[in-house]
């Protein structure tokens, strides 16, 4: 039997619109279950279901997770919660009734990674970093937000950032499709509410004028400013909804028994109301290189052997750093520490963009092709790579990149249509013997082996295009025993003795995955950046965060810190919320780890 509280029994007391609100491991999701079976087994038709939605995968996985955890639930009421991300249950309407709004009957999602090389022609045209100005930075969004559109409207390909927009305009255009989505789904559970954005917003407002809306929200977890998420997001749902109104924000049930919710809490307000705190150590580390990370394996490595002599059923330990670039330092560093210590077995969630079109390669020399084809194919997917790699922000270097091959490809066609040998110096020679060597490779029918074969061949090249592919592509983590990706290359295999179509399987098995809801909660060591890290939790989790170089006794540069440049300014709300989030992730214990000469501005004094 559930040990509710009283405001969560006041929750499942209630009826038509509401907004509960909570802090982290106040019981929101778990009173949100009760309420959706109660809502199941008392309000539903045959075929209707209360949808659950949320932003992230993980956070998805989790609630199914619980659910099925629930003994409170019954299996048939289990069967009628419906969990899904606002993009998969986007996609669905977009698919069914986008051509109501003048969108081709036939539509493709334009994932993230082919997003960027559509639009790499258009930034490659501006400055970029500071020496972008306003007018330019405009005029450059309006030609990337017009070629998007057109990608959709002419192509067929929508990228992710016009789904809410899209659905808005069926919903809000046709009352057939409202009642439809109303028929199938009478109540619809909205978590992390608060971080909802202005399209998303008006989604939800079409979809509340003929289903009841229950509102998950945390205005001190608003985390998501930079896509439009409004400090006012909760008033306007009570102004628009009326709802009944509930506040879990004393409860906690992640991390009982600590006092990890206490310290959040008192990081938002800057007042520290005790020395020492259950469940969260502050530590400092010295302010160099070698002995930073050093003492991050070593916390590491401690906390590792806690949970595992704790005989933890798949136990998580998250190490949390300020910024993208920490991320991928500290896993590179985790992989092969230094003094000898021993590697750390772990996964790095990074940006995937990159990942995504160096695992299209690797797919690609799996497939062992030769010919004039072959070649032509090879470049484009090496010019992808640099041109995609960057997101919606390349950097110089990698256009750069890109331009060079395209380059180098022309040249050496004309050289060849002109009966002559290719110049020594062209910059893809060393790249394509790459390809030719893994095309002389003897495959095994084992798509993990034959992937890290073809991957170290990359790694160990002479060419260094070619290694920062194999370098990338080691973040991905769809070939584990069991996925459908490894039973899609294996398949293949075994219909064509080779994998013929291992490149098109890569690319549907990560568009799938955008969608997919039946991950498992992370296990084992996780490296995230702090934003990543919302809608998750962990056993433990480790922040990290960066350190002053100092020249002549003086700050020079103060990178990777969880406040820009380790520098108070003002109130500092964004920062303070970004650093509870992280902070309250734990079930059992908090380590944060600042460097000793500048401590975190947001830590209470030593």
């Amino acid at each position: 039997m559930v040990d509710l509280t009283t405001g969560q029994k006041n929750v499942l007391e209630a009826d038509g619109p509401m907004l509960v609100i909570g802090g982290p491991g106040s019981g929101k999701t778990t009173v949100s279950i009760l309420k959706a079976a109660q809502i199941a087994g008392r309000d539903l038709g045959v075929e209707q279901r209360v949808l659950f939605l949320s932003f992230a995968r993980a956070t998805v996985s989790r609630v199914m997770e619980a659910i099925d955890e629930e003994e409170e639930v019954s299996a048939v009421d289990r069967k009628r919660i419906e969990v899904d991300t606002y993009h998969a249950f986007f996609w669905r309407l977009l698919k069914t009734h986008g051509y109501l709004v003048g969108l081709p009957r036939r539509l493709s999602i334009l994932a993230p990674a082919a997003e960027a090389i559509a639009l790499a022609p258009i930034r490659s045209r501006y400055p970029r970093g500071s020496q972008i100005t306003e007018a330019q930075a405009a005029a450059r969004a309006a030609e990337v937000e017009a070629e998007r559109r057109r990608l959709a409207y002419e192509e067929g390909r929508v990228a992710f950032s016009l789904f809410a927009d899209l659905v808005w305009r069926i919903l809000d255009g046709s009352q057939r499709v409202r009642d439809l989505v109303a028929l199938r789904y009478p109540a619809i559970i909205l978590d992390e509410f608060q971080d909802t954005s202005g399209e998303q917003w008006r989604v939800v407002q079409a979809l509340g004028r003929e289903s009841l809306l229950i509102a998950l929200a945390d205005p001190e977890q608003r985390i998501f400013d930079f896509i439009g998420a409004d400090p006012e997001r909760l008033d306007h749902f009570r102004k628009a909804f009326s709802p009944k109104e509930f506040d879990l924000s004393t409860d906690n049930h992640r991390s009982n028994g600590t006092e990890i919710a206490l310290f959040g809490n008192d990081v938002l307000t800057g007042r520290f109301r005790k020395a020492d705190y259950k469940g969260v150590s502050i530590v400092t580390f010295p302010a160099n290189q070698n002995q930073a990370f050093g003492s991050l394996v070593g916390r590491t490595l401690q906390a590792r052997r806690r949970l595992i002599d704790a005989d933890r059923k798949d136990w998580s330990l998250a190490v949390l750093v300020p910024t993208k670039q920490m991320t991928r330092i500290v896993s590179d560093v985790f992989r092969s520490p230094v003094g000898g210590m021993t590697a750390i077995p772990h996964s790095a969630a990074v940006d995937m963009e990159g990942t995504v079109l160096a695992a299209e390669m690797i797919a690609f020399l799996l497939q062992q092709q030769d010919g004039a084809d072959h070649f032509d194919s090879f470049v484009a997917l090496l010019a992808n790579f640099f041109n995609g790699r960057g997101g919606d922000k390349p950097t110089q270097r990698n256009m750069t990149a890109a331009t060079q091959v395209l380059t180098a490809s022309a040249k050496w066609r004309e050289r060849e249509a002109a009966g002559k040998p290719v110049a020594k110096n062209n910059i893809l020679i060393p790249a394509y013997q790459v390809a030719l060597a893994c095309r002389a490779l003897a495959l095994t029918g084992d798509p993990d082996r034959d992937w890290v074969a073809v991957r170290q061949i990359a790694e160990e090249s002479p060419c260094p295009r070619m290694r920062v592919i194999g370098e990338e592509v080691r973040n991905i983590r769809l070939l584990e025993r069991g996925s459908q990706l490894r039973q899609a290359m294996s398949q293949d295999w075994r219909d064509n003795g080779r994998y013929a179509n291992a490149l098109e399987i890569i690319r549907q098995a990560f568009i799938q995955e955008h969608f997919a809801s039946a991950q498992k909660p992370e296990s084992g060591v996780v490296v995230m950046n702090m934003h990543k890290a919302k809608g998750k939790q962990f056993d433990e989790v480790i922040i990290f965060e960066g350190w002053p170089v100092v020249v002549r006794g003086k700050i020079e540069a103060n990178p990777n810190r969880i406040v820009r440049s380790n520098i108070l300014d003002g109130p500092m709300i964004q920062a303070r919320q970004n650093f509870r989030v992280s902070v309250t992730r734990a079930k059992l214990r908090t380590t944060i780890m600042t460097p000793v000469t500048d401590p975190c501005v947001l830590l209470p004094p030593a």
